[in-house]
């Protein structure tokens, strides 16, 4: 036979107590219930459970965080994946920041070469227009004299006022004697390659005097077909023939190297060299003289 339900109005203080806390329990076990589902733990104070309302009241219920063999760890080898990804990342900034060095460095030489002026090598000066040498051909028509024709138009007025060069007076130093044994040619050297100087043989050109046996250009010059034809075959020089200078004090020997032909304005064959050679300069052909023959050659060791 079921109890019959008694009105609220009809319990006492103590019942209602008693049904209070048996609500009470019934929620905190639910509670508890969740905890453990949700992995935490519950640890309630070391005391009986309450009887009274007033003892519920008093009572502690604390949470903790799960112990830690609960606890999610992560994998080692994740911990070895971000330490080598944290080691690339340094070696990349070491990397990056070198390359920058460089760049920098690389930029600052370039500046720096750029505001380096370079060392400028002044062109020889060559106070010619036209190679030595030059004159009409000998036809017979007319007395032979210095061509002008060979001077471009535009540069005759400065040919016109170009002062003669001094005549040295010649020292025991100087070239007084040239022999070339291929061509039997043995002649005097005089100063000056002038229309004057070379009626009487060799002419030696003032423009950078260079003595016998120096380092330099010792610029000779003769005719081909007139005033002794000194230098008629010049065009028979081959490799390795011997020219021979003589000072007041020794001889020098030189050895041919080259022979060229070429136009009466490449005055670029008197410039002066930095080894001891000896270049002869003729008109070319015989008894055309619109071209130079240039001989060039070396001094012998």
């Amino acid at each position: 036979m079921k109890p019959r339900k008694r009105s609220v109005d009809n319990l006492s203080v103590q019942e209602l107590r008693q049904i209070l806390i048996q609500k009470q329990r019934a929620e905190r076990l639910s509670r508890v219930d969740q905890y453990r589902r949700t992995g935490r733990v519950i640890r309630f104070a070391a005391q009986p459970f309450p009887t009274s309302l007033d003892s519920l009241s008093s009572s502690v219920v604390s949470e903790e965080e799960p112990p830690a063999e609960t606890r999610r760890t992560r994998p080692k080898g994740l911990d070895r994946a971000l330490f080598v990804v944290e080691i690339a990342a340094v070696i990349g900034l070491v990397f990056v920041l070198v390359n920058i060095v460089n760049v920098l460095r690389g930029l600052n030489n370039e500046v720096a070469s750029l505001l380096q002026q370079p060392t400028l090598t002044p062109t020889p000066l060559i106070n010619a227009v036209v190679l030595p040498s030059g004159h009409t051909p000998p036809d017979g028509t007319e007395p032979v004299r210095f061509n002008e024709g060979e001077i471009p138009e535009h540069l005759r007025p400065l040919v016109q006022s170009m002062a003669a060069l001094p005549i040295p007076t010649p020292g025991p130093e100087y070239a007084v004697r040239l022999q070339i044994p291929a061509i039997d040619v043995d002649a005097p050297i005089v100063q000056g390659d002038g229309w004057e100087q070379l009626k009487k043989g060799v002419g030696q050109n003032l423009s950078h005097p260079v003595q016998p046996g120096q380092p330099g250009n010792l610029v000779l010059s003769g005719r081909n077909d007139i005033f002794g034809e000194v230098f008629r075959h010049l065009d028979q020089l081959k490799e390795g023939d011997e020219v021979i200078v003589h000072t007041g004090q020794r001889t020098y020997t030189y050895v041919v190297q080259e022979t060229r032909i070429v136009e009466p304005d490449q005055v670029e064959v008197m410039a002066p060299t930095a080894d001891p050679v000896v270049t002869l300069i003729s008109c070319y052909p015989y008894l055309v003289d619109n071209q130079r023959i240039v001989v060039r050659a070396i001094l012998k060791p």
